[in-house]
């Protein structure tokens, strides 16, 4: 049998990384295996990683040199930046800068490398309809992503560009229904009548592992992925199912929504904006059909609170 060919997964430990991390550990026979990165090898999540099977191997986005180590010898990588640990457009640009140079030292073969559209394409950022943020942003996690894109086209890694979109998992973790004064369970994302793009996290890592068996012909691609495409009134309705009392859909404006003060809301509520004012062209690029091509396992809304419903909060 010849030697697996080796992906280095960016983030392994996180939402996105650890899906990929074991669709490909779930496919014993797909010809590859993982080398999955992280700051630390000895964290709980690291080491459930080595016990599921994985190469588990020390690297910073913010150190290159790391980067190349954990790089060299792969076959191909999956690379993602977190900006909620920042929330600085600056500095996931310094990542994505890292990574892309490292993938081109080491010679990869492919590239996932995990980005969002640049809004500006849509809004002039000098735009009344809302703040500009970080000096030159609408929204800066999705903004400066798609700016690193084209690090990996100068740098001339072979890329797939793996759009992305609003996780399901954030309904479990401050996104979702909350109790109003009468004690009534309260959805207020701010999407008026709009489909908002959703996808189970854990879905991505599968999509980016189906892009990767099927090698070269992707590079240079930019794919858009999503699970299912939903109003607030169908979101409130699955989770009213999945928790067993009613979730009433009770849409803030999006200058409510940025006023809400936690941290990083005016950035939350200019991407629901984004997504609400532009639903057309965000739904309309994520094909479901194509999507379910690469990943036959794709989860509905429903599907996914079958299985994660008990996550919910209702306190």
């Amino acid at each position: 049998m010849s030697e697996k060919k080796i992906i280095a997964v960016v983030g392994a430990t996180g939402s996105q990384g650890g899906g990929l991390v074991r669709a490909i550990l779930a496919d014993p026979d797909g010809g590859f295996a993982v080398r999955a990165l992280t700051r630390d090898v000895t964290s709980p999540k690291a080491q459930e990683l080595v016990k599921l099977g994985a190469e588990v191997v020390q690297a910073d986005n913010y150190d290159p040199e790391s980067l190349e180590r954990a790089f060299a010898g792969a076959y191909g990588a999956f690379l993602v930046t977190n900006f909620w640990a920042h929330m600085s457009a600056a500095k996931e640009l310094e990542e994505a800068a890292n990574l892309a140079g490292a993938a081109k030292r080491a010679g990869l073969r492919h590239v996932v490398w995990s980005t969002l559209e640049d809004t500006r394409d849509h809004i002039a950022v000098d735009n009344d309809r809302m703040p500009t943020l970080q000096e030159k942003y609408n929204v800066p996690h999705f903004d400066a992503k798609a700016e690193a894109d084209e690090l990996f086209r100068a740098a001339g890694v072979p890329t797939t560009f793996l759009r992305t979109t609003f996780y399901w998992e954030n309904l479990a973790n401050g996104w979702g229904a909350t109790r109003d004064e009468n004690g009534v369970l309260t959805l207020a994302l701010p999407m008026g009548e709009s489909r908002l793009a959703g996808i189970a996290v854990e879905d991505i890592g599968k999509t980016a592992y189906a892009i990767l068996k099927a090698g070269a012909s992707y590079a240079g691609r930019t794919v858009h992925i999503a699970g299912e495409h939903l109003t607030g009134e169908q979101v409130a309705a699955g989770l009213s199912r999945a928790v067993g009392e009613p979730v009433v859909y009770r849409p803030l404006t999006h200058d409510a929504y940025r006023n809400l003060g936690f941290p990083g809301a005016d950035e939350a509520g200019n991407m629901l904006q984004y997504y609400t004012e532009f639903e057309d062209y965000f739904t309309g690029v994520r094909d479901l059909d194509e999507v379910r091509k690469l990943n036959p396992e794709l989860q509905t809304f429903d599907q996914w609170l079958d299985a994660n419903g008990h996550t919910i909060p209702t306190a």
